[in-house]
């Protein structure tokens, strides 16, 4: 199994920071497996493929992840700032550059969804809090934000062919709703990701996960909506 990784800040741009992901990765030409026609090319956004540093129990990968759950908690709270009468607390997503995973998605949203009460996974067309990208990369799938509040999970083919699927996208979906990876941890949990190995297929996030997300989503997004309000 392959550590976490982070990727390293570029000069040219708005830095990205990258969260914690399943740092599974395997080259397909290790599983000899061809990719999809359609995936021929297919590559991660721009800037994300390249140089990740192992994962060492970092605090600096501790603030990637948060990162990213902030980013993604943010763009919620803002647009519930402007609709105050919105009632539930719903996370859009859009899966449209992820087509070769789009059941594998749509499974994982309706997992989270059918697991916490707190927040709701919904897909949207037009533009979403997180989006969804597949590719290759040799570091496996991840979850990424470039500070914004604009972020995404990345799917990778060999991976997701080694891996249960549905898994990863579920693990990557647990990064968005503000989990950290636990990869010392058992099968029974989710986001215990590579750690247990190939053979372990859970899909689902055990009681202790279940109610981390329902506290986010209580505690963090009031703070979150009361930042935005103030704002606005």
């Amino acid at each position: 199994m392959k550590p976490l990784r982070t990727k390293p800040a570029s000069a040219k741009t708005s830095r990205r920071l990258v969260a914690l992901a399943l740092g599974l990765g395997l080259a397909s030409a290790a599983l000899g497996t061809a990719l999809p026609a359609s995936a021929q090319d297919a590559a991660a956004p721009s800037g994300t493929a390249a140089g990740y540093a192992r994962y060492a129990g970092s605090a600096e990968n501790a603030a990637n992840n948060k990162a990213f759950f902030d980013a993604v908690l943010r763009s919620v709270a803002e647009r519930q700032a402007a609709h105050p009468n919105l009632k539930a607390v719903t996370v859009y997503y859009n899966a449209s550059q992820a087509p070769s995973f789009r059941s594998q998605i749509s499974s994982a949203a309706s997992i989270w969804n059918s697991s916490v009460s707190n927040v709701k996974l919904q897909a949207t067309s037009g533009n979403g809090d997180f989006a969804y990208y597949e590719g290759s990369d040799p570091q496996g799938s991840y979850a990424s934000t470039d500070g914004h509040g604009s972020g995404y999970v990345f799917l990778d083919y060999a991976q997701n062919r080694q891996y249960d699927s549905v898994r990863v996208a579920a693990h990557e979906t647990g990064h968005v709703l503000g989990l950290p990876d636990h990869y010392s941890g058992p099968c029974s949990e989710l986001m215990s990701g590579g750690g247990p190995g190939p053979s372990c297929t859970n899909r689902y996030p055990n009681a202790n996960e279940r109610a981390r997300v329902n506290q986010l989503w209580a505690n963090g997004l009031a703070k979150a909506l009361k930042q935005a309000q103030a704002a606005h």
